[in-house]
This record gives C-alpha cells, sequence and structure tokens, in this order.
C-alpha cells in the first residue's frame, strides 16, 4: 500500500493517507479531499441543508471552504482550538449535571464542590 501526504482543501491540514482513501474522499467530496474534521463538519452541513430542501454537499463544501478562509491559520492551532470548545463545552455539562445531582441530594453547591477537591487530592 502506497501512502501519500494530502492537503485538505478547507483548512490545510496535511494527512498520510492511502492513494485509494483520497481517491474515496474526492469522489464524496466533488473532488476535493478533506481531512477527517473538516469532512464530518460537512456532511453535518449537507444533512441540515437536505432538511431545509436547499443545497447538497457541492454547496456544504463551498460554504465550509468559505469559512475556513475567514479563519485561516495554523491547522493544528484550529484543531486544539477544537478540543479546547468540545472540552470546555463537556466541562460546563459535567458542571451543571453536579449542580442538579446536589440538589436532588438535598447538598448545597459548596458541599459538592468540596467533596470535588477532596477528590482530586492525591493520597
Amino acid at each position: 500500500m502506497e501512502v501519500e501526504s494530502a492537503k485538505c482543501d478547507c483548512c490545510g491540514l496535511k494527512e498520510d493517507c492511502t492513494k485509494e482513501y483520497i481517491s474515496g474522499v474526492k469522489a464524496d467530496f466533488h473532488g476535493k479531499w478533506l481531512c477527517g474534521l473538516c469532512a464530518e463538519a460537512v456532511r453535518d452541513e449537507a444533512g441540515k441543508r437536505r432538511q431545509k430542501g436547499y443545497g447538497g454537499v457541492e454547496e456544504a463544501v463551498n460554504a465550509h471552504m468559505s469559512f475556513c478562509r475567514k479563519f485561516k491559520s495554523n491547522p493544528a492551532v484550529q484543531v486544539a482550538d477544537g478540543m479546547r470548545q468540545m472540552l470546555r463545552r463537556r466541562s460546563g455539562e459535567m458542571s451543571a449535571a453536579s449542580a442538579a445531582s446536589a440538589k436532588k441530594f438535598g447538598t448545597s453547591e459548596g458541599t459538592s464542590q468540596a467533596t470535588e477537591k477532596v477528590k482530586g487530592l492525591e493520597l
């Protein structure tokens, strides 16, 4: 299997892939090669467009490419920013769940936070 480097047409991230995989991705996205993150974003956008009754994959690719051009920076920074946003959202969900749990079991939020701090200590 021959591997080659492919550069995402949206964000510029480079990935090492087989020629067969690159061909498959290009076939899915009208001749454009997209990294995994951009491919997922485009699939999501295409699905939303189909539900609303306008456009499809090609329009979603163009919209995502336009979005990426507006915020063009180092692809590694973009990936890190995306992960940071995801973790912040998850952290917020966890905090909300902790607060709801504290209310359910009649503990104050301060008690819940103190317990969290004790759990975080190394013994």
